[in-house]
């Protein structure tokens, strides 16, 4: 039987209000240790935001900390479900140049996949995949 991302991804991850400030997004992904954090509005799932869109969309550009979490994440929002192929989603992954993925089911986050995922899955023996499984920097 294939597998399917419920069994790589990451489950019940960190989610936000969309209207909530980077600062909660960020103070959200230290006591997570997760560098991407799922935003909803009205617990259904619109958008993802990650470290480094804060750092390039909020901070390069001179807003402040209260700078609602909504103008820091991506425009487009890419999701699969649970029961989506990993061929399937590492496709994806590379069609769209993107590292995360959060996995939807009716409308709310159930999980994230990320290529770190991936590779413990693919190449447990792998530089990513020993970087990805490594304890946090905190």
């Amino acid at each position: 039987m294939s597998k399917t991302v419920a069994d790589v991804m990451t489950a019940d991850p960190a989610t936000l209000d969309a209207s909530r400030p980077v600062s909660a997004a960020a103070q959200l992904m230290v006591s997570e240790d997760t560098g991407a954090v799922i935003l909803t509005d009205d617990g259904h799932v619109s958008g993802i935001v990650t470290d480094r869109d804060i750092t390039v969309r909020v901070v390069a550009q001179g807003k402040g900390p209260d700078t609602p979490v909504r103008e820091a994440c991506s425009e487009e929002l890419t999701t699969v479900g649970p029961d989506t192929g990993i061929e399937q989603v590492v496709q994806l992954m590379r069609d769209k140049a993107i590292r995360r993925v959060p996995v939807v089911e009716n409308d709310h986050a159930v999980g994230i996949v990320s290529i770190g995922d991936l590779a413990i899955d693919r190449d447990s023996d792998s530089a990513l995949a020993d970087i990805s499984a490594a304890k946090g920097n905190r």
